[in-house]
């Protein structure tokens, strides 16, 4: 049996406007109705595995556990990083955990953000590497290159083992294009996936042996680990002090059991707006178009509209994505520079690199349609059953309208229900809470009025989701 480990961390900043800090890639669906992270774990299906642990940030865990319970997944582990370490601390933890409750555990890898077009050729390569892991070996799976790129890491094989599999002998840098093309040339590089196999106990050891630094730390972080709801929250204090390094560097290039099992599956990382445009269906001219695109005499295009319509006219190899609150135009070949464009919005004091106008909370969303000098009207939406936290507000008072759905309200004292086409209002410094009871969602307008409208201006006394 495997125990997958899914690292759902990171934040995509260059697939932004559509990926932002508090709803990056691997939350999103980019191919298809299912988010990254689902596609991710639907493909596993057909392999022995036991439920799969998934890390991720803090500020995403109720985004992971919504995306987990629409995919019907109830059983998996979610352990939250209180801070990023890169990849080879988050797998250390999630050694630590399984581990304890198997020896031999054998854990399977996966990064939430790839996408992966040939699933039974991808459960082909684990199976294989399977049988190397059982003999202590740490596997990494490398993509059989169909051109010389750029943007990957490569992996040089060396003694052949067995089918598709050999000794791993080095890890290469991202190379120049005439270097990239050597590789291809040569024939015993793959490009690195990422993905690995290996037994927990071994990898420990491994980790003991190179970076003892990083094991005694997360062996720290992970003493008395912290059951949150569906979550497992460790050491915070502990986990901070940990180098931030990752599995390549720290484990895999300096072990002398590493295994490359080469995987022939039309896999990406989708690691820039070219790289999806690659995979998404096109029409005749080469345009690959979502929501409400016209096109005339335009072609090799990616064209995103998710709110309005969008119009091309006589142009070619353009990136177009339309947002609530951004519209980002780029020309194909210079998608790598958008990571800089958004560290300039970051460094501009701007704030839509963090979120989309539509945020995502453990009881529904809510949407920041307008807002002025000391006002901010927002759209909410409160699934049924859910509930916000008993609070209140030292600068705000909020006018609630409710559009559809029922809203139990508390307000100071009192305790009642608004329906459609009703309304309440909340004072500045008056305990509240509001609550959906009904089976349809509450959907509801909430005018903000007063000095200061900010989300830290919440000053939460009880709350069903820890945030209190």
């Amino acid at each position: 049996m495997l125990f997958p480990i899914v690292l759902a961390g990171g934040s995509g900043s260059r697939l932004w406007p559509l990926s932002r800090q508090l709803h990056p890639k691997q939350f999103l669906p980019l191919l298809g109705k299912n988010s990254m992270l689902q596609a991710t774990i639907a493909r596993l299906k057909g392999l022995e595995t036991a439920p799969p642990t998934i890390i991720c940030n803090n500020e995403h865990r109720f985004l992971a556990a919504e995306q987990l319970r629409a995919a019907g997944i109830n059983d998996a582990k979610v352990l939250l990083e209180p801070v990023g370490r890169n990849t080879a601390p988050a797998i250390a933890l999630a050694a630590l955990a399984l581990v304890r409750e198997n020896p031999n555990a054998v854990l399977l890898v996966l990064a939430a953000d790839h996408v992966i077009d040939d699933e039974a050729a991808f459960r082909a390569a684990v199976e294989n590497a399977a049988r190397y892991a059982a003999q202590g070996k740490l596997v990494t799976f490398g993509i059989k290159p169909d051109m010389a790129h750029t943007g990957y890491g490569y992996i040089r094989a060396g003694k052949t083992l067995g089918p598709a599999a050999c000794e791993l002998d080095e890890f290469v840098e991202k190379p120049s294009k005439e270097t990239a093309q050597s590789y291809l040339t040569e024939g015993n590089y793959t490009w690195n996936s990422g993905m690995f196999l290996f037994r927990a106990d071994r990898y420990l050891e491994e980790l003991k042996q190179w970076r003892p630094d990083i094991l005694e730390a997360c062996t720290q972080a992970m003493a008395n680990p912290v059951p949150d709801l569906t979550f497992i929250r460790i050491n915070e204090e502990a986990f901070r002090a940990c180098p931030s390094e990752s599995v390549d560097y720290a484990v895999m290039e300096k072990t002398g059991a590493g295994v490359v099992i080469e995987m022939d599956a039309g896999w990406s990382d989708i690691g820039s707006w070219s790289a999806l445009w690659e995979k998404l269906d096109k029409d005749a001219n080469g345009n690959a178009c979502n929501g409400d695109v016209m096109l005339h005499n335009a072609s090799n295009s990616l064209v995103r509209a998710d709110h309005r319509l969008v119009a091309l006219v006589g142009v070619e190899n353009l990136i177009v994505v339309e947002t609530k609150d951004a519209i980002m135009v780029a020309h194909k070949d210079h998608v790598e520079d958008v990571k800089a464009l958004v560290a300039s919005i970051e460094s501009d004091g701007r704030h839509e690199h963090i979120n989309h106008r539509e945020v995502y909370r453990p009881w529904g969303v809510f949407d920041s349609i307008d807002n002025g000098h000391r006002y901010q009207v927002k759209r909410i939406t409160v699934n049924p059953g859910a509930k916000l936290s008993v609070q209140k507000h030292h600068h705000r008072a909020e006018h609630w309208i409710v559009v559809s759905g029922t809203a139990m309200v508390t307000n100071g004292e009192k305790q009642y229900l608004v329906t459609e086409n009703q309304s309440t209002y909340i004072p500045i410094g008056e305990i509240h809470s509001l609550e959906n009871p009904g089976v349809i969602p509450l959907e509801l307008i909430e005018v903000q009025s007063g000095s200061y409208l900010g989300e830290d201006d919440i000053v939460r006394l009880q709350d069903q989701y820890g945030r209190a």
